[in-house]
C-alpha cells in the first residue's frame, strides 16, 4: 500500500549485517553472565578449541538466508554448522599467515566496523520510531486519502469491431443475460467469469474506459466505447467509496515504511549536520570546488506506488 523512502533503499542495508551486529554483541555480553544464562546459548561444536554457540548459527543464519532457503530446517542447520567450523579452521590459518595484518585486510576490517554500526545505529533508530501511534497515524492518513475515492464495480464484453459492440448491445437489449453474453463473446481473459471486473478505481483502469464506466449509474449499459484494446461493451453493478484495508492486514506494509522513513529522515539530518568535502568534485578556471554539483535528493519519497492498470 506504502511505498518506501527511495533514499532509504541507497544509503541503508538494514537486516543481515544489523542482526550479525546484535548476535555478536549478545555473544560478548553473555559471556560475562552466570552459567544459567549460558544455557540458553549452548556451545554446539569447538574447533581447535574455539567454541561455537548456538547465538553464532543465528546470526550466520541470517548472513546466508538466499543461499540456504530451498533447504529444509535440518539440511539447514547442519550445513550453517559445517560453514562456521570450516570458517574457524580458515580464520585461524588467515591468522597464522599475518592475514590481519595485510594493508588490504585492514581496509575491508574498517569499512565491515563502519557498516554494522551503521546498521546497528539505524536499526535501534527504526525500531524506537515504529511505535503503535506512528503506524496507527500512518494508516489512518492512508485510509482516509482511500475512503475519499470511489470505486466502481463493472462488468465488460470486449469485441473487435463497433458493429459487433453495437450488435452485443441489441441483444442485450432484448433482455440477453450480460454475464452468459460476455462468456460467448467477450475475447477478454475475464470472459470466464462472466466479464466481471470487481472493483476498481478511475486510475486503475485506461481513460476511455474510467471515463465511460463512472459515468453510468448502477444497472445500466454504455455505448459501445474504444480503447486500446478494441470495442468495450460496459455494465455497472455497483459504486461505493474505496474502502480500506483492515490494519491488521497492512501492518507489516506500515511497519517497515515507519522504520524506513525514521531512518532516512535520521540520515538526513546527520547528513546536513556533518562537514562533508568532495575532493573529487571538477573545480571551476578559478579553482572554486563546487559543493554542490553532485550532492543527491535527501528527502524520503513517500507516495504510494502507482497501481498497474487493468484492460
Amino acid at each position: 500500500m506504502i511505498a518506501a523512502p527511495s533514499r532509504t533503499m541507497t544509503v541503508l542495508r538494514i537486516g543481515l549485517l544489523a542482526a550479525a551486529a546484535t548476535g555478536c554483541l549478545s555473544v560478548a555480553l553473555l559471556t560475562g553472565l552466570p552459567a544459567r544464562a549460558q544455557d540458553s546459548n549452548p556451545v554446539i561444536a569447538k574447533v581447535n578449541g574455539s567454541e561455537i554457540r548456538e547465538s553464532d548459527i543465528a546470526v550466520a543464519e541470517e548472513e546466508l538466508a538466499p543461499s540456504l532457503a530451498q533447504m529444509d530446517p535440518a539440511t539447514k542447520r547442519e550445513n550453517i554448522i559445517k560453514f562456521l567450523i570450516d570458517m574457524k579452521i580458515a580464520a585461524k590459518a588467515a591468522e597464522e599467515k599475518k592475514v590481519q595484518d595485510r594493508d588490504d585486510f585492514k581496509k575491508r576490517l574498517g569499512f565491515a566496523k563502519d557498516r554494522l554500526l551503521m546498521d546497528s545505529l539505524l536499526a535501534t533508530e527504526g525500531k524506537a520510531a515504529t511505535t503503535n501511534e506512528a503506524m496507527r497515524k500512518v494508516y489512518d492518513d492512508a485510509a482516509k486519502q482511500i475512503a475519499a475515492e470511489q470505486e466502481v464495480r463493472a462488468r465488460h464484453i470486449l469485441v473487435e469491431t463497433e458493429d459487433e459492440a453495437k450488435q452485443v448491445i441489441e441483444e442485450l437489449k432484448k433482455g440477453a443475460d450480460f454475464a452468459e453474453l460476455a462468456k460467448k463473446k467477450s475475447k477478454d481473459p475475464g470472459a470466464s467469469d462472466g466479464g466481471d471486473l470487481g472493483f476498481f478505481t478511475k486510475d486503475q483502469m485506461v481513460p476511455e474506459f474510467s471515463a465511460a464506466a463512472f459515468a453510468l449509474e448502477p444497472g445500466k449499459i454504455s455505448d459501445p466505447v474504444k480503447s486500446q484494446f478494441g470495442w468495450h461493451v460496459i455494465k455497472v453493478e455497483e459504486k461505493r467509496n474505496r474502502k480500506p484495508p483492515e490494519f491488521d492486514q497492512v501492518k507489516g506494509q506500515i511497519e517497515t515504511y515507519v522504520t524506513r522513513r525514521a531512518q532516512a529522515e535520521y540520515v538526513t539530518k546527520l547528513h546536513d549536520s556533518a562537514k562533508i568535502e568532495r575532493l573529487d568534485q571538477a573545480a571551476n578556471d578559478k579553482g572554486d570546488a563546487k559543493p554542490d554539483a553532485a550532492k543527491p535528493d535527501t528527502k524520503a519519497d513517500t507516495k504510494p506506488a502507482e497501481p498497474a492498470k487493468k484492460k
